[in-house]
């Protein structure tokens, strides 16, 4: 028998461990000796952030929350670190799973590692070179402490082994937040309210800002915003805000007729607005890959991406964080001249299936 322990604390992590549980599963219902325990962290503790995942995903509900979300960066990373450990002696597992690059990602593997734990990744081995982002600082030291890289691209294989990492350790599965995203597909429902009631298939644009460059200056928040409207012609933008971005727009006092700032959105909801948008104007990540693999337009407003897949093989263009760069790619977009998606190896649904696997034929189970 093998028992796992699982953790996820924050909105990106919720979609890339579902389908890793429904594979447990299926293999444990087959006879195999294998078992999980599922930690929430409580990183994002709002029910848009983390509760409506758990339901629409169907993740059953962790066997346990630590609770330790709010504070700095700082405080968060050492409340979770003193939780997992107590959870860690209280129930010791053979093997921890993290995955991403979030607060939880870092403070989880550490604690694990201390008490002599294997840790495996998932999404091991992606770099942006942006040692001023929070998740690239998280993803080396994650990467520089893990026993096991279930990794997406071969970009993120050629990270690894350029730091020495062997490569019996390092496992190329695909992604399992496109399992998520290929499996619910058909569950896409649109949003509720009176503004998406008016909205036709790409007749609108999906818009997402969080990163600090992008939100915590005011003049750049403003700027940023002001070229969106002008670039985007007379669709309608939709603007789910994120609680950090929602604090500084207040600040500013935004406002644009098009413009439409709502709620966070379930995984459901959002991903139903962006199958259907003209195109997507983001700094996330993990959106990048969605959009890709939907054949949506996507504008990245970064100046860096550990996912450059989805740019050589997907639909999304970086160009940088100065609002004057998004004219010429919005008219190309306009004007229906935006490339298509190629297709990123592995990224075909079953990267969960493949990682159960592994750890199957790695602990000889």
């Amino acid at each position: 028998m093998i028992n796992i322990t699982i953790v996820a604390g924050a909105r990106p992590n919720f979609m890339k461990i579902a389908p890793i549980l429904k594979a447990i599963q299926d293999k444990k219902e087959t006879g195999t000796a294998i078992n999980f325990r599922l930690v929430h962290t409580g990183q994002h503790y709002d029910k848009k952030m983390s509760g409506d995942f758990f339901e629409q995903l169907n993740i059953p509900e962790p066997d346990i929350n630590l609770e330790a979300g709010g504070g700095s960066q700082a405080e968060q990373t050492a409340a979770i670190m003193v939780a997992f450990e107590k959870e860690l002696l209280a129930n010791r597992p053979d093997l921890v799973i993290v995955v991403g690059d979030v607060t939880s990602t870092l403070a989880c593997s550490i604690a694990a590692k201390k008490l002599v734990i294997d840790v495996a990744h998932v999404e091991g081995g992606i770099r942006s070179g942006d040692m001023s982002m929070p998740e690239e600082v998280n993803r080396i030291v994650t990467d520089s402490i893990t026993d096991h890289f279930f990794t997406t691209s071969e970009v993120a294989n050629q990270h690894l082994k350029y730091v020495g990492v062997a490569e019996d350790r390092i496992h190329f599965v695909g992604n399992t937040m496109i399992d998520t995203l290929l499996s619910n597909q058909d569950r896409f429902m649109s949003p509720v309210g009176e503004m998406f009631d008016d909205l036709k298939p790409k007749n609108y644009f999906v818009m997402t800002m969080h990163r600090p460059a992008n939100v915590d200056g005011e003049h750049q928040l403003k700027a940023l915003i002001d070229a969106i409207m002008m670039g985007t012609g007379s669709f309608p933008v939709i603007f789910p805000v994120h609680p950090r971005t929602a604090k500084n727009l207040e600040k500013i006092g935004i406002r644009h007729a098009r413009l439409r700032m709502v709620e966070p959105l379930s995984y459901l909801e959002f991903n139903y607005l962006v199958k259907n948008a003209l195109g997507v104007i983001t700094d996330s990540g993990g959106i990048t890959e969605e959009a890709s693999v939907m054949n949506v337009p996507c504008i990245t407003m970064r100046n860096n991406t550990e996912r450059p897949e989805t740019v050589t093989l997907g639909t999304n263009e970086l160009i940088g964080i100065n609002p004057a760069n998004l004219k010429a790619p919005l008219e190309k977009l306009l004007k229906g001249k935006w490339k298509s998606y190629k297709g990123i190896p592995l990224w075909d649904g079953k990267a969960a299936e493949r990682i159960v696997d592994k750890i199957i034929e790695i602990y000889e189970l």
